[in-house]
């Protein structure tokens, strides 16, 4: 009977080892759809930026309502977050391909759900200063369009 209990005893602490086992990669797997979740949404965040960048950038700076001494200011401003976005890339490149960063999976999945958060808000932010020298554009050409219209008497 005791020999039986031994045995049962035995199997059990095997089953709850395998468990944990088993539950240990579960998270692993939990992680990486994690990670890869975050690093296809900073992918698409940043295709947003470049195509944002690309097309709506230069009707902004090819407008005529837009003053010369305004453009270096536009620029700066679309590049600086365009650079931010590259540096974070970089960054997430170091994380997921280096050695050099010793990090935890959970570790590298708070980091990639952080520059995730960060690439949604310079998504927003590229784009309402988009909005915001679009509807300069708008406002300068329909002041353009009163103060010259041609007055009938």
């Amino acid at each position: 009977m005791a020999e039986e209990s031994a045995k049962q005893t035995s199997q059990l602490l095997k089953t709850v080892e395998f468990l944990k086992d088993q539950k240990q990669n579960i998270d692993r797997v939990n992680n990486v759809v994690k990670q890869l979740k975050a690093v296809r949404e900073l992918a698409r965040n940043n295709q947003i930026l470049f195509n944002i960048v690309r097309n709506d950038l230069r009707d902004i700076l090819n407008s005529p309502y837009i003053k010369p001494d305004e453009i270096s200011k536009v620029s700066n401003s679309f590049n600086a977050i365009i650079e931010n976005s590259l540096e974070d890339l970089d960054f997430i490149d170091q994380i997921l391909t280096s050695d050099y960063l010793k990090m935890t999976d959970a570790e590298r999945t708070a980091v990639l759900k952080e520059k995730e958060t960060k690439s949604r808000e310079m998504v927003a932010e590229i784009t309402k200063k988009t909005e915001r020298y679009r509807d300069i554009i708008s406002f300068r050409k329909m002041q353009d369009m009163v103060n010259n219209r041609e007055t009938i008497y």
